[in-house]
């Protein structure tokens, strides 16, 4: 069985075409959240593998809702999606525990290094 991610973001375009690139190559998708206050709920009910997390959301962001994950599990595995121009906000992310970040529009191939490399990187 392949890997479960949870897929976060509010626009339900990005997290189908996350979706399919992922199950495309492999992968389980776990569940999805529209917002970072679900996917901290999803993250405790699911236990997925990895989260794709977009940074800019209502009710909780990407960077409150990862520092709210890894309060719960120090080793989440966390990649933030930003849009271009959020660098600082990517910066904040990292320091919040994120692994890797990957920036729209991205390309299938960026998503599924930036999935690996978080990968290769839990199983030490």
């Amino acid at each position: 069985m392949g890997k479960r991610i949870l897929v976060v973001d509010d626009a339900a375009f990005m997290r189908m075409m996350i979706k399919n690139i992922v199950t495309k190559n492999g992968y389980e998708v776990a569940g999805e959240a529209e917002n970072g206050k679900q996917a901290v709920e999803k993250y405790a009910e699911l236990k997925p593998d990895i989260v794709t997390m977009d940074i800019t959301m209502p009710e909780m962001d990407g960077i409150e809702a990862v520092k709210a994950i890894r309060a719960v599990d120090p080793n989440a595995s966390i990649i933030m999606v930003s849009a271009m121009g959020q660098q600082a906000m990517v910066m904040d992310a990292i320091q919040a525990g994120a692994r890797d970040f990957i920036v729209k529009p991205f390309q299938q191939d960026r998503l599924l290094q930036a999935i690996e490399r978080v990968l290769a990187r839990s199983r030490k």
